[in-house]
């Protein structure tokens, strides 16, 4: 976890949505544009706006900012659309920055031909996000990454250091169909 200042997350932010503007959109990559690709080629890929990213980044406004071998972070917008009925962030979107983070990091480890899908996700609210924290960013990381199995971890923090919540997940790997040459 990096202690940065609001004014470089923002300008990491910025940095990235202009390239990912530029880029294909949000949507769903085709078997075509990832065939032979491990999973750290298409996140990078797909951070360089030559393969589509996930719509809901879009929908709750946070983006993919940076990934590499078992890591990745995002960062989130926390705003009025993400208010539960008491005022205050809804805790489904804090769990979605963390599984997004959680599973990207996982993603990153995958060879050609496998993939993961999510088994069991723990988040742990440890602070409410209020009107201070502009941004928030989910880091998350893999602890193991097995032939069947991987297990991963997360924190979800403010630009200050501030904790807000924390995960864990288990994820299943598994073989994909190839697709036909």
């Amino acid at each position: 976890m990096q202690n940065d200042t609001l004014e470089v997350w923002l300008e990491e932010e910025a940095t990235v949505r202009r390239r990912l503007e530029q880029g294909v959109g949000p949507g769903v990559a085709s078997p075509e544009q990832i065939k032979g690709l491990n999973g750290l080629q298409m996140m990078q890929a797909m951070l360089r706006g030559e393969l589509p990213y996930a719509s809901i980044a879009k929908t709750l406004d946070f983006l993919l900012l940076e990934v590499e071998e078992g890591r990745a972070i995002f960062q989130g917008t926390p705003g009025s659309a993400h208010l539960n009925p008491m005022g205050t962030i809804h805790g489904g979107w804090y769990a979605t920055l963390l599984d997004s983070a959680l599973g990207c990091a996982v993603h990153t480890l995958m060879p050609p031909g496998r993939s993961y899908t999510t088994a069991e996700l723990g988040v742990n609210l440890v602070r409410g996000i209020g009107k201070k924290a502009q941004r928030v960013r989910a880091e998350g990381t893999v602890l193991h990454c097995g032939r069947q199995l991987a297990t991963a971890q997360a924190r979800l923090y403010g630009p200050d250091g501030t904790l807000y919540a924390h995960a864990t997940t288990t994820c299943l790997i598994f073989d994909v169909k190839q697709i036909s040459e």
